[in-house]
């Protein structure tokens, strides 16, 4: 299986190399693997790493939605006025 992992390890580092679509669609791919078994050990376990690296790959993509979400509502409350009458 080709090495399509992060661009690096640490966790405030580069954007992910594969896309949150790429990553979900592969993980899934592998969770049916190993969900149907007639794997070896070693086959499993190698699964198992990749699984565990693409779900670190999603939820990288996911922290930094929640981080541009969270920015954006912030520059939102702080762009309207306190009137009460506006919904978020």
């Amino acid at each position: 299986m080709a090495d399509k992992g992060a661009k690096t390890q640490d966790k405030g580092a580069a954007e992910p190399e594969l896309s949150y679509e790429e990553s979900r669609e592969e993980l899934n791919t592998v969770v049916r693997q190993l969900e149907s078994g007639g794997l070896s050990l070693k086959e499993s376990l190698a699964l198992w790493e990749r699984g565990e690296e693409l779900a670190r790959v999603c939820e990288q993509w996911l922290e930094g939605a929640r981080a541009k979400l969270a920015a954006a509502m912030d520059e939102r409350r702080d762009d309207s006025p306190e009137d009460g009458d506006t919904p978020f």
